[in-house]
């Protein structure tokens, strides 16, 4: 058993700072829901808009308080670097989701194409993995942890080749203009961008799974 370990044990552990994870891949989940307001046909991109930047807001809400917190702890649950590392990458997903809806709003795409909703679709079901995951680094279930890991790794793999296959119309048909390939583009990069973000955070788990078993 390592110092640190050691230390850990001994003394009372900060068990807030799951507290501050659970919170984040909630609001991950929250604004890649309010991007799936898209699929209703009433809803306007300045609406989803400003849903999706409500949720960034809390998430950075959320940063700056675990950040105050980690100045004031000596002994946390994780180490320090793994706590900060998850939330970064939470954080990011929300930061990601955010900037395609402000993409389509600045570019004026009037609606997201099919891939578009498709990717949207896969970061809804990544988040909501990402919200049954987190807490089991409080419980420490460990086993179940990792296969949630393994879910996550599947959903951005089906992401990807959506996003590849999206691409490649954009490159190869005729009728779609430079502007119109793009903003397209740029909005299908953020999307696939954030869906590898939600990856990154079940690697971040699952090594954590490792270290703590």
């Amino acid at each position: 058993m390592s110092l640190q370990s050691v230390v850990r044990w001994l003394l009372p552990r900060e068990d807030h700072f799951y507290d501050f994870l659970e919170r984040q891949a909630k609001v991950a989940s929250e604004a890649a829901t309010a991007l799936a307001e898209f699929h209703n046909p009433d809803s306007t991109v300045a609406s989803v808009r400003s849903k999706v930047q409500a949720a960034e807001h809390t998430g950075d809400r959320i940063v700056h308080e675990m950040e105050e917190a980690l100045a004031k702890t000596f002994v946390t649950p994780i180490d320090r670097e793994d706590l900060q590392r998850l939330s970064s990458q939470l954080d990011t997903v929300t930061d990601l989701a955010n900037a395609a809806a402000r993409t389509c709003d600045l570019f004026g795409v009037p609606r997201p194409t099919e891939p578009m909703i498709a990717l949207i679709d896969k970061l809804i079901e990544c988040t909501r993995v990402l919200t049954e995951a987190i807490p089991m680094l409080r419980t420490q279930d460990y086993k179940e942890l990792l296969e949630k890991c393994r879910v996550l790794r599947g959903i951005e793999k089906e992401a990807d080749v959506i996003y590849r296959e999206a691409i490649s119309h954009l490159f190869h048909s005729d009728q779609i203009d430079a502007k119109k390939l793009l903003r397209e583009k740029t909005v299908l990069d953020e999307l696939e961008n954030a869906v590898d973000y939600c990856e990154y955070v079940s690697e971040t788990l699952a090594n954590l799974a490792v270290k703590q078993s």
